[in-house]
Parts: C-alpha cells; structure tokens; sequence
C-alpha cells in the first residue's frame, strides 16, 4: 500500500504545480495509512518538475522517517495533526492557490455563492486563526476550522483540503480555488448573490451532511 501511496502523492504533487495550485516548491500533500500508522509526503524545498519517487518520504506522525532520500514536507506536523483530529481523513492537500490564499491575506471567508460548494466542501470556506507554519498547532486550528467541512483557508497563509482519497482532497483544493475565484470576480461586477439559508438546509439534508 504504501509504495501505491508514494506513487500517487508523486501524481497529485506534480498535477497540482501544473494546475498553478502550488507556487515554487510551497504547497504540500499527504496520504495517510491508518492500518500501519504511517504518512506518505512530499519532500521539503524539491522542484516539483524534478521531484521523483525517492523523494517522497513515509514517517510515522510522530516524525520517524522510515523511507524517502529527502526531509518530509516543513509542514509535516500539520499534516500529522489534521489525522489525528480528523479519523474520517486519508489525504490532505496544502496549497498556496492565488486566488484563495487572497482571501487568507485579508482574512475574509468564502460563502456559499455556488451549489458544487455544499456536497464539495460541505458549506462556507472558512479562515482558520493565524498559527506559526510547520507547528502541530497549525493543525489544530485548521481542524477547528473545518468543521463539518473539507477545507479551510489558513490566515495569511494558503488553503487546506482534506479527503477520504487524494482525488477527493484535490478536487476539494480545485472547487475552493474556483469559488474564490468567482467570488472575487463577482464581487468587482456588484453585490454577489449567495446561497439563502433556508436553501442550504435542504441541500444539507439532501446531501447527508450534518447540520451547521
């Protein structure tokens, strides 16, 4: 299982920096095997477009390197943090997505302006209190701040989106990039219509997803 999990955090990290969610070397994914206890991660500072293999690192989540050439992700312990706080969790995915990180630079979150938000990322997006990147605190904010979610926008910093699969991490990551996106835009043409209460409820209901 966990050569099969090394092999798709290499895909989906090499994916998500041609889809511009990752800038640079930032941004970081996971999957995570709680049979064995151990995390599959990207490596730390390595190009994208050279990452291979061997790069990326297996641990357990209290930092025991067990394979890789390379040292795990800086963000490691928010990623160890969000599988400890979030059991229904496999795979997180961090990125520094432009139009979604703007909203973590002013610290505003994104309502529910289109439908594909509620069985996605289960309602609003929401900005997750300021925490020092690469501490276990980090993570325990950004699990507050999904609650009865799939993501959150970690203030001043990037986007957190988690998933039972990395497939459906990363397509969380995509949807909260393209409402940001929207929204933003909706916001520059007037006054964006967002998604009434009452309308949500049903959705909810629809969808299985709790109550907020």
């Amino acid at each position: 299982m966990l050569d099969s999990a090394r092999q798709t955090v290499l895909e989906y990290a090499k994916r998500s920096y041609e889809e511009k969610l990752f800038q640079g070397t930032s941004g970081n994914l996971s999957i995570y095997d709680r049979k064995s206890g151990c995390m599959a991660i990207t490596p730390s500072g390595i190009d994208y477009t050279i990452m291979q293999l061997d790069d990326v690192v297996v641990m357990k989540l209290d930092g025991t390197v067990l394979e890789g050439s390379k040292k795990p992700s800086s963000e490691w312990r928010m990623h160890a943090a969000i599988y400890k706080g979030r059991e229904d969790v496999t795979a997180v995915v961090h990125t520094h997505s432009p139009c979604a990180t703007a909203f973590s630079v002013v610290g505003k979150d994104i309502p529910v302006i289109l439908i594909e938000m509620v069985p996605f990322l289960g309602g609003n997006v929401r900005v997750a209190d300021f925490v020092m990147p690469g501490t276990e605190e980090l993570g325990d904010e950004a699990v507050k701040a999904m609650h009865n979610r799939t993501c959150c926008i970690l203030e001043n910093h990037g986007v957190v989106a988690v998933g039972k699969t990395m497939e459906r991490a990363h397509i969380v990551a995509v949807y909260v990039e393209d409402a940001a996106n929207i929204y933003s835009r909706a916001n520059a043409i007037g006054e964006p219509r967002v998604i009434p209460d009452d309308i949500l409820r049903k959705m909810r209901a629809k969808y299985n997803l709790p109550e907020d």
